[in-house]
């Protein structure tokens, strides 16, 4: 019984003693957070004489740095340094930050020093330490300890991340790069090293000095494909598309890739409107595996980067568009009309309707389209809204209404069926009907899909705001039937009926998207001055409206692209990132400044 009476006291005393240092804790917490510094070093010095705890300690070097009680922090330090060897590295580290809070940077040197001697051979304790080095912004000496460690374990290979960042607080990004090179090409692990180098190296010099790097390792390595594949991926993201083209050509015949990540890139190169790159890419596949399984997507996606380059280039010429469809017929005689052809025949039809205005012709070649690709749903619901298209080209809007709502029943909760009630509510809106036509819009601004979300919103804004003015909407139904013959290419036609649009409603709602969609077709048609004149006066009379940046920018890349007024174009790109900072254009405007003036970009 005696015995059981005794370990009941003694479990009691220990209980009593572990709450109580929680309590002193609890305590020293409360007390710092409401800063009553005097109390809190009461708790925290008897919470570490009993055990160690590094945010303790912190919190301790902050209330002696804040009451100026240096002299009971400096003995604290020295008996605590005697009585717990173990930590002893932590106490002369913060002992070091509160004789630099005093200005006597000297001796906070010899403590860093004493607390990077004192850690020993502990590799742990030493990242530990240069965490809390980095954390107190001291990245030399988080150096110093790495770089020691590293040497009393005889292995380079230590720290590389950890260095990485700490030679990046240095402002030395030579040696920041590699460290990240010689762990990447250690560990194999690109994605590591890609995360890093997209977050440290942001500056224009540490990326011109990223690619140096990169090209000096490939010169001096040429059989390791770490230094291509990062190499490749800087590109990408610089969307220098043809320099990785030249890197991953490289390595396709090294590696034995057989095209495909070519292939991919290629598709890249042409998602981020990179044409010439794309065709190259696309070309080169072509010529080198004429037997291989993407020859025939290869030789078709060569042509619709051509394709895409002449419909981009304004004025589009017909001469071009018919070496494109002869280009189309050679792939589908050479491989013959069936499920690897369709989508070549597919653009045929919509080069012959939209650029040749051979309707009938682009009919039967979509009917043959869809006989060959029947077997996929969504391609014979793409042909149909292109042959909805095709009918409202031709001026029978009830035919393609018919189409658009076929394709809407098929692929009712899908991108395509989307895609059709849009092609249908902006029937609607070329025929003057904007009360349905809005409706449709108000469903599609929930689309899931960005662009499609974004047109319904833009095209029923734009109703929003032009109707209800006047009892019949006169100006709003004329505006978009002018939309309707920019649609079926009557372009000249269209012109003459913005002239007398503005002519008449200079004062309406509607002026400055009239002044907006003529300088744009002026801008398709190459009629560079006449663009330039609405540009203008769509600026001096209405830059403080929605259009206001989207002209200052067009008219800047006039003077750049047309007409080769290099000055002009870089005070209207100056013009543009000072009056509209919040445009979307903000960050081409400064790209294209800088090459007007000169400077080195990647």
């Amino acid at each position: 019984m005696k015995k059981v009476l005794r370990w009941i006291v003694i479990y009691s005393f220990c209980s009593g003693a572990a709450a109580f240092g929680q309590g002193d804790k609890e305590l020293a917490e409360e007390y710092f957070k409401n800063n009553d510094c005097a109390k809190a070093l009461t708790y925290y010095t008897s919470l570490l004489k009993s055990s160690f705890e590094k945010g303790a300690l912190k919190n301790y070097t902050n209330c002696i740095a804040r009451t100026r009680a240096w002299g009971d922090g400096e003995q604290f330090y020295k008996r605590q340094i005697k009585n717990d060897a173990v930590n002893a590295s932590w106490y002369y580290l913060y002992w070091g930050v509160l004789l630099e809070a005093q200005g006597k940077s000297q001796e906070a040197s010899k403590r860093n020093e004493q607390a990077v001697t004192s850690s020993g051979a502990r590799i742990e304790l030493k990242r530990d330490l240069a965490d809390e080095f980095r954390s107190i912004n001291q990245p030399e000496w988080a150096k110093n300890i790495l770089l020691q460690a590293r040497e009393g374990a005889k292995r380079n290979d230590l720290f590389n991340l950890e260095l990485a960042s700490v030679y990046r607080d240095l402002n030395d990004p030579e040696k920041m790069i590699d460290e990240l090179l010689s762990y990447g090409l250690r560990y194999q692990n690109t994605e590591v090293v890609q995360n890093m180098l997209q977050d440290f190296t942001k500056d224009e010099k540490e990326q011109v000095l990223l690619e140096k790097v990169l090209y000096d390792k490939i010169q001096k390595f040429p059989n390791e494909g770490f230094y291509n594949e990062l190499l490749i991926w800087y590109q990408i993201q610089r969307k220098d598309f043809y320099k990785a083209f030249i890197q991953e050509r490289s390595l396709d015949k090294r590696f034995k890739h057989n095209g495909a990540r070519l292939y991919n890139l290629g598709m890249l190169a042409l998602q981020n409107v990179d044409y010439h790159t794309a065709g190259a890419v696309f070309d080169y596949l072509v010529k080198e595996y004429p037997k291989g399984q993407l020859y025939p997507v290869s030789r078709r996606m060569a042509i619709f980067a051509r394709e895409e380059q002449v419909k981009n280039t304004y004025p589009v010429k017909k001469s071009e568009v018919q070496k494109l469809l002869g280009q189309y017929q050679q792939l589908v005689d050479e491989l013959g009309t069936n499920v690897r052809t369709m989508e070549a025949l597919r653009n045929m039809a919509i080069l012959n309707a939209f650029y040749m205005d051979d309707f009938k012709k682009a009919i039967d070649i979509l009917e043959t389209a869809i006989e060959a690709g029947k077997q996929e749903k969504n391609f014979v619901d793409k042909c149909k809204l292109d042959l909805g298209d095709i009918y409202l080209l031709q001026g029978e809007p009830w035919e393609a209404t018919l189409v658009y709502s076929q394709v809407e029943k098929s692929q009712k909760d899908d991108v395509l069926g989307y895609e059709a009630k849009l092609r249908n509510a902006k029937l609607h809106y070329y025929k003057g009907d904007f009360i349905l036509a809005k409706a449709v819009l108000d469903i599609l601004k929930k689309a899931t899909t960005r662009e499609i979300a974004n047109d319904a919103n833009e095209l029923s804004l734009l109703i929003m705001d032009n109707t209800g003015l006047d009892s019949n909407e006169t100006a709003m139904k004329e505006y978009s039937s002018v939309e309707l013959l920019l649609f079926q290419n009557k372009k000249f036609e269209a012109l003459d009926t913005l002239k007398q649009l503005y002519q008449r409603y200079q004062g309406h709602s509607l002026a400055d998207e009239i002044l907006w969609l003529t300088a744009k077709t002026y801008i398709k048609l190459d009629s560079n001055q006449q663009a330039l004149e609405n540009l203008k006066l769509l600026t001096s009379k209405f830059g403080h409206d929605i259009f206001g940046d989207d002209a200052l920018f067009a008219t800047a890349k006039l003077y750049q692209e047309k007409l080769n007024e290099k000055d002009q174009a870089m005070k209207l790109y100056q013009e543009l990132m000072e009056k509209y900072p919040g445009s979307i254009f903000v960050a081409e405007s400064r790209k294209r400044f800088r090459i007007l003036r000169g400077d080195v970009i990647n």
